[in-house]
């Protein structure tokens, strides 16, 4: 009905299996988002991230990541715009790290706001933009409907990531019952504080033009 073969299909699946366990930023992010503050945090970020990509793998579809990839200037600024967010979080992680008496927030706004920087990390992440002009096509059959082809094999790929990721989180939440110690705490956040920089200049690094 999509017009496209079974075996693209397999080839696509496992072609993304393995960008996907290969580790990058946004494995890392979620192992300290989810170890500094437990799983339900990290399932939240997990779900932010699947939305951005989502919205990314859809755009693309419509041919919005073909204008990133000729426009240097609009990907360098995405670029940009992704790291200096990611260090704004691990700014905020330090702070919060260093509050003596942190203001009680509500679990649910908490949620929100965790899945609100997964969604704007993948949402300033060109890199996904170019996954979907670079690769997902050539698993296209040009003879049918595209765009439908598009969209069905975006969802796969976004259905793979968040899989890979929720296992992730799974792994990297064992360890935040270990940090219920204040003191500990602190000190871990401010240590993730730090990585959580290091991975903004790793995003930077890995996204360059």
């Amino acid at each position: 009905m999509l017009g496209i073969s079974v075996e693209q299909i397999w080839a696509f699946f496992l072609t993304c299996l393995v960008i996907e366990s290969t580790p990058g930023p946004n494995m890392a992010f979620l192992a300290i988002v989810s170890a500094a503050n437990g799983r339900r945090y990290g399932y939240a970020t997990t779900m932010g991230i699947a939305l951005g990509l989502t919205i990314i793998g859809l755009a693309s579809a419509a041919g919005l990541a073909s204008v990133i990839s000729r426009s240097p200037l609009l990907y360098q600024g995405l670029r940009v715009a992704g790291v200096l967010y990611l260090l704004y979080l691990a700014w905020e992680s330090w702070q919060r790290a260093s509050e003596i008496s942190p203001g009680i927030t509500s679990e649910q706004k908490e949620l929100r706001s965790f899945f609100r920087h997964g969604l704007i990390v993948n949402i300033f992440n060109p890199k996904a933009a170019v996954f979907y002009i670079a690769i997902l096509p050539t698993f296209i059959n040009v003879e049918e409907n595209i765009t439908h082809q598009a969209v069905f094999l975006t969802f796969v790929s976004v259905i793979i990531a968040t899989v890979m990721h929720i296992f992730i989180v799974s792994l990297a939440g064992v360890f935040q019952p270990l940090l219920v110690d204040p003191i500990l705490n602190r000190r871990v956040r401010k240590v993730f504080a730090v990585l959580l920089a290091a991975i903004a200049v790793w995003f930077g690094w890995s996204v360059r033009a």
